[in-house]
């Protein structure tokens, strides 16, 4: 039974994830920006709105799939 719960749940932060990650928009301009974006990265461009939630949802469900992940492992 907790494992068919674990799995639901892997599944749901999976498309969760999923989701996250194509919602947001690409940050690469290119070549150029790897050259002169490195002093915008290191001093910190604080996202805020919308990619600032995306960004966060994306992390929080990266989390909890690693540690649903290691918990199904664990029961096996």
């Amino acid at each position: 039974m907790l494992r068919t719960i674990l799995m639901v749940i892997q599944v749901i932060t999976c498309l969760v994830l999923i989701g996250s990650i194509l919602l947001q928009s690409g940050k690469d301009p290119g070549l150029s920006g790897s050259i002169t974006g490195g002093a915008q990265q290191l001093f910190g461009k604080q996202a805020k709105g919308y990619e600032g939630m995306l960004s966060k949802l994306t992390s929080v469900g990266a989390a909890l799939f690693i540690i649903v992940a290691i918990a199904l492992v664990a029961i096996q």
